[in-house]
């Protein structure tokens, strides 16, 4: 009997599953364990096993023979004390891989290969090696509008689901691409002040500087559990929460995990992760922003229609009354791009302040507008008028408030980096363009948004006149290797074109 004594190795391993087996354990040496084998861990007593991908090590201060150790989140799915004897076996692989590699040949899979490939993720079975690799072939084999949605249906039902009872649950969401896009919360307060249920999960940065999540984290808690959601957005009639820990699509925070690193964001893939997340969160009504501009996500008005029709079939056949809204994704939105700096943004726009960026305040306001005529007694072309008045009036302020005191005030909210550098204008004329792309990757070589203070603070936007010597934006960083691989990126390319005074 392979028995060996349970070791809580305190590593957070990023959603994986990892366990560590000393060189010298007799088990490690006469079962034939390799590095990255994946092997089933079982209790002493009854109980289903769990799966992890075995590590090796030399170090009996990590793991001694003996022992098998684990990492923080295989240990807490044992739910065992530390100490407690354990058996291992090696892991069947799969059944559902088959699909994969069918999905690598280029085949169309169908609704019961992505539930079974999903279920098989939610429950650990695959390593991120072979989650990689099914991420990438459907993102480069591509994937039919069926088959986007028989992966969004499986990721609906490999997770939990929340019921609000009402008609109207409304929901908003913004495929990404541009950097300080932080309309949602702003749209969300305002939503809520006129009435409106609007429990907004969402997830962190992918490929971005922030998320939503990311920024909300700044003034208020966002990793609350499902009865305190739900608690918050009943009493507030709205929430900004990360949807992470309510296991709502968990399969979709697990992809999210593997496709950063990787830089993925297909169609299908996304378009899945948007509409799972949302129907999970009981939506009902749902608009979604598509910005589209040459350094956007999306770069053509052509692709853009093509992304809104696939949104409209999936949506429409699983019940979700959905709205797409083409913006201009030119340039970036307001002039924070970083946490700290996008929150400065959107509490000076709920504050009415002068000073407030006008290009953030107008495209909330239109797309609070378009959410508030979802509610049939707002009359078509009326929204943008209520809207307005929520936010002049102060009541999109108080409403933020309140949810920040609902889901739990930041007592120490981060500061701005204290590593500051200005990028200057190397000529004397007027901008004509700002590249998304490279001023998102700026502020993430700067450390955002790990480092919530990081990022970089605009000075001027398209259409600017601008002196050579002039500041365009400020650098923030809180370490000196993320400061200076922003800099470097910026002496290669500083993201602004300056063209002649007209």
């Amino acid at each position: 009997m392979n028995t060996l004594k349970l070791r809580h190795v305190a590593i957070d391993t990023h959603k994986e599953n990892v366990a560590y087996l000393h060189r010298e354990c007799t088990v490690y040496r006469t079962e034939g364990f390799q590095a990255l084998s994946k092997i089933e861990i079982h209790k002493a007593e009854n109980g289903s096993p769990i799966i992890a991908v075995l590590n090796v090590v030399d170090d009996e201060s990590i793991t001694a023979p003996g022992e098998l150790g684990l990492c923080e989140q295989a240990f807490r799915q044992m739910g065992v004390q530390e100490g407690t004897a354990v058996r291992v076996t090696h892991a069947k692989p799969p059944l559902s891989l088959q699909a994969v590699h069918r999905k690598i040949a280029g085949e169309r899979l169908e609704f019961d290969d992505y539930l079974a490939i999903s279920r098989d993720i939610v429950a650990n079975r695959y390593s991120k090696i072979e989650m990689a690799a099914f991420l990438v072939a459907c993102a480069e084999t591509g994937m039919e509008r069926e088959e986007v949605l028989y992966l969004t249906r499986s990721m609906i039902e490999t997770g939990e689901r929340l019921e609000w009872g009402e008609p109207l649950v409304a929901d908003k969401h913004c495929v990404g691409g541009i950097p300080g896009n932080r309309t949602t919360m702003l749209v969300v307060p305002i939503v809520a002040a006129h009435g409106m249920l609007i429990p907004k999960t969402s997830s962190r940065a992918i490929t971005s500087p922030a998320g939503t999540a990311d920024t909300m984290e700044v003034l208020a808690r966002v990793q609350l559990d499902m009865q305190r959601l739900h608690d918050i957005a009943r009493s507030e009639r709205a929430c900004l929460v990360w949807g992470g820990t309510a296991r709502l699509a968990p399969l979709d925070d697990i992809l999210i995990a593997v496709e950063r690193p990787l830089s993925l964001d297909s169609a299908g893939q996304m378009t899945a992760s948007i509409l799972s997340k949302k129907i999970s969160a009981g939506s009902t009504h749902l608009l979604i922003d598509i910005p589209v501009g040459p350094t956007a996500k999306v770069r053509s008005s052509l692709t853009a229609m093509r992304l809104r029709k696939l949104f409209e079939y999936v949506g429409d056949r699983l019940g979700l009354h959905l709205e797409v809204m083409l913006t201009d994704g030119r340039q970036p939105v307001g002039r924070g791009i970083g946490p700290v700096l996008e929150t400065r943004d959107v509490m000076q726009v709920l504050n009415n302040r002068p000073d407030a960026p006008a290009d953030l305040r107008e495209k909330s306001l239109q797309l609070a507008g378009r959410i508030l005529e979802f509610d049939p007694d707002v009359r078509g072309g009326q929204g943008y008028v209520i809207a307005r008045d929520i936010l002049e009036s102060g009541r999109a302020l108080r409403k933020m408030e309140s949810i920040i005191e609902a889901q739990g005030k930041n007592p120490d909210p981060p500061q701005l980096g204290h590593l500051q550098y200005q990028v200057l204008s190397p000529r004397s004329g007027v901008v004509s363009s700002i590249d998304n792309l490279q001023m998102a990757r700026i502020a993430r070589l700067a450390g955002a948004p790990m480092d919530k203070g990081a990022g970089v603070d605009l000075h001027k936007k398209v259409g600017n006149p601008v002196e050579k010597g002039e500041p365009l934006y400020t650098i923030y960083a809180e370490f000196p290797a993320d400061f200076q691989f922003a800099k470097e990126a910026v002496q290669q390319e500083n993201g602004y074109h300056i063209g002649a005074h007209s």
